[in-house]
């Protein structure tokens, strides 16, 4: 791949998206949804790029899952109209989801609470709208939901569908995944979550109560799933990327990632072993996901242009506009005690001011929010920029 050319005219620090690794990931999750015998809806919060929820839907996707109502917008207005707004709705965002339906798009809310259902029953039917609304399940403890066996879930589907709301189905999530490395907990967690999503399926239809759709997903349990049985779809954002923290769990290899920070050494501080670059936390993002798992890599694994991961050198600190580069501390026996003391490196001939290197990101969601546009490259060398959305 012949890359090093148009990515050094790039001014940093930027987003870079190698095309060729985000459609092997993309292909690997439809891959695996179809074998599992279940819809594909992404997540592009990860993203928030057309082009990239194009790519998504080509291979195979059903519709999307979105975090903001800005994202259901204008991915509504690039043509896509099955959409899962995936965040408790409140009374203020009521209008803005009202006149998204109201111009044709197919937009879902959730809920978890009595209050929030009857809300929405209110202003449905003030306006003359059914909304559809679909009840978040808890099934790990990790953030929000209704837990399965909890009486609340039938009342909030009752509040919905006797109140003239159409009551879509359940979806949850299995955030805690994150916080696992092996294959046997991964495995345990994505049944967890199966069985939870799928009880709360059940104790509403015996309560005569329609359920038409059971959704799940994160990244690590839709990969890891030994099968789905009662489930119609699945959701997974951070796989259209990965990242290290998905690197840490176990479910991708670093030549899986396909989202890095371009950036340029512009300093040194020999003494230190350090590089200084022009990528900070504004660049990589604060988000330090890697820092309680297996192996820290501080804000980001440091790589060559061509995107060869430099063994053990990571961005160990950020302040707002840079990026500290050091390469990890070697374990020395002295006196028959291990000290620990910096390598033997003369990093400003290593790497020179100049020099451009490419950062892979702890969390993608995340260090991709700090840009307006990703530069993708594809495998002959050439450049696209693809603009991503911001904002509420």
């Amino acid at each position: 791949m012949n890359i090093t050319a148009p990515l050094a005219q790039l001014e940093t620090p930027a987003a870079l998206v190698d095309v060729s690794r985000m459609q092997r990931n993309i292909a690997r999750m439809q891959q695996r949804a179809d074998a599992l015998g279940v819809r594909l809806r992404p997540h592009v919060k990860t993203s928030k790029c057309t082009p990239v929820v194009q790519a998504q839907l080509a291979a195979g996707a059903q519709g999307i899952t979105v975090s903001t109502l800005k994202e259901a917008s204008q991915f509504f207005a690039d043509g896509i109209t099955d959409i899962l707004y995936a965040v408790g709705i409140v009374a203020s965002k009521l209008p803005a989801a009202l006149a998204l339906r109201r111009h044709g798009c197919d937009l879902k809310l959730i809920t978890d609470s009595v209050a929030s259902a009857e809300a929405i029953v209110a202003f449905g039917r003030e306006h003359g709208e059914r909304f559809e609304v679909w009840i978040e399940i808890d099934t790990d403890g990790h953030r929000s939901g209704i837990k399965p066996s909890e009486p609340a879930l039938i009342d909030v589907a009752r509040a919905l569908h006797d109140g003239g709301c159409t009551l879509g189905g359940v979806m949850t999530h299995a955030g805690s995944s994150y916080d696992h490395d092996t294959l046997d907990a991964l495995i345990a967690l994505a049944e967890q979550e199966r069985a939870g999503v799928v009880l709360a399926a059940e104790r509403l239809r015996a309560a005569g109560l329609p359920c038409p759709v059971v959704s799940l997903g994160s990244t690590p349990t839709t990969l890891m799933a030994e099968h789905m049985t009662g489930v119609t779809e699945m959701r997974a954002g951070v796989y259209v990327f990965f990242d290290l923290v998905m690197q840490n769990v176990g479910v991708c290899s670093g030549d899986e990632i396909a989202l890095s920070v371009l950036a340029t050494v512009i300093g040194h501080q020999v003494d230190k072993g350090w590089a200084i670059v022009d990528a900070g936390w504004m660049a990589m993002s604060r988000d330090r996901g890697t820092a309680k798992q297996k192996h820290d890599y501080g804000y980001g694994q440091v790589c060559t242009i061509d995107g060869t991961v430099l063994p053990g050198c990571t961005l160990s600190g950020a302040n707002q506009e840079h990026g500290i580069l050091s390469f990890a501390s070697i374990d020395k026996e002295w006196q028959g005690t291990t000290v620990h003391a910096p390598p033997i490196i003369d990093i400003a001939t290593r790497l020179p001011v100049g020099t451009r290197l490419r950062i892979l990101p702890n969390h993608a969601c995340a260090t991709g929010a700090q840009f307006p546009e990703y530069h993708a490259f594809a495998e002959t060398g050439e450049l696209t920029t693809w603009e991503r959305f911001h904002g509420w």
